[in-house]
């Protein structure tokens, strides 16, 4: 995020001696992103962050692609989806590009280890469920409705209420922003933007952990997955500063920009990155134009294909949808209502939905995870019902 924050104990200077009331140094560590030219964090750990104990057998947590050119528009039914206890081993990857992963997962426990994603930013919905995601710069709760944002590099820990979890996961190699057209030259949030900094939550209740032993963390690299064994507590962080840091934002504290005729989905913009654009589409007022048609016009995504991930309430363009759904519209073909659906929306006032929608500006290609929970001749589903 584009804005400062600070927990802890902080030295005047950047790069000067700081010393702990034991006399020894504390140990600085710049995290960041882009090389030196990204957003960036400076952190003052206890011990020094690179003391490795052992290093485990690498494996392989590459998504295996089961249909790499598709033009079929198409639908997964994400509920089917199995829970498992571990939260590495529930995560299923259905949807990639070269500059994203798109996934479920469903864990029951909490993880007695610690994950680093060296790849990827990370953005977590919670579709159900709550809890707290412990980092170095301190804890996030989170609760239903809520993306979570972990920039890449964050060692991390989720610690869950409950063993009903189900979250909606998207991995980018590129870093994840608020959209640019909703920020000044500062990054300040302007005030056109559907959200601002105060609905914005950081990481608070900074635990500085000074224990030594053997800490299990999980390192995602390039497909593969790297266990390390640490000789000091991850989160042995007594002070940090910067703009790089793991935030969350409810989906519900996003304010919909509504117009007299229908607005196009940009509206809905919530993240960006380099390649796909995230989207939030929220209950809200109808066009208010006596003759307006509240339901979307037909579109053809050219550029980009469309991913729509049905959250709750009455999907107003779409039949027989579930919560937990996926639809998949690639770029290439038009797609747009389901029959009957433009008719039922005119004289509506409000929609109930709640959705989030990912528009990748590359071609996604379907994983082996994702075919196992496709709903069938979901391309049909425009036809009308004598010729499906």
């Amino acid at each position: 995020m584009p804005f400062y924050h600070s927990l802890g104990i902080v030295p005047d200077k950047r790069h000067v001696v700081s010393r702990q009331p034991s006399g020894a140094l504390y140990q600085e560590e710049l995290v960041g992103t882009q090389g030196f030219g990204g957003l960036s964090s400076l952190v003052y750990h206890l011990h020094p962050p690179t003391q490795v104990r052992q290093k485990g057998q690498p494996y392989s947590v590459a998504p295996k692609i089961a249909m790499e050119n598709g033009l079929n528009a198409m639908s997964f039914s994400g509920y089917d989806l199995k829970p498992e206890e571990d939260y590495l081993q529930s995560r299923k990857t259905l949807m990639v590009n070269s500059a994203m992963h798109i996934g479920l997962a469903a864990p029951m426990q909490s993880t007695p280890y610690f994950y680093k994603n060296a790849d990827a930013d990370e953005l977590l919905f919670v579709h159900k469920g709550s809890g707290k995601v412990h980092t170095m710069f301190g804890v996030l709760p989170f609760v239903y409705g809520d993306y979570i944002v972990i920039p890449r590099g964050t060692v991390y820990k989720i610690v869950f209420d409950s063993t009903d979890n189900k979250l909606l996961y998207v991995e980018s190699f590129d870093p994840i922003f608020t959209p640019r057209r909703y920020r000044n030259d500062f990054g300040q949030l302007l005030e056109h933007s559907p959200f601002c900094e105060r609905d914005i939550k950081r990481p608070g209740d900074l635990q500085t952990n000074d224990e030594q032993g053997d800490f299990d963390i999980f390192i995602k690299k390039r497909g593969m997955m790297f266990p390390y064994v640490y000789a000091n507590h991850p989160f042995d962080v007594a002070g940090w500063d910067g703009y790089h840091y793991p935030y969350t934002f409810s989906i519900f504290n996003f304010e919909p920009i509504t117009g007299r005729i229908h607005m196009p989905p940009p509206v809905h913009q919530t993240f960006e990155s380099r390649n796909f654009v995230i989207c939030s589409f929220v209950p809200r007022l109808y066009d208010y134009h006596p003759d307006a048609i509240p339901a979307p016009y037909h579109h053809s995504n050219i550029d980009s294909d469309e991913v729509l991930y049905y959250v709750d309430g009455d999907f107003m363009s779409r039949n027989n949808i579930k919560a937990g759904q996926f639809t998949l519209h690639p770029g290439g073909i038009p797609h747009g209502p389901h029959p009957g659906a433009i008719e039922r929306s005119i004289g509506q006032k409000e929609t109930k939905e709640l959705a989030v929608m990912i528009d990748p500006f590359q071609p996604l290609m379907i994983t082996e995870e994702g075919m196992k929970i496709e709903v069938p001749d979901y391309f049909k589903s425009w036809l009308p019902e004598q010729w499906r």
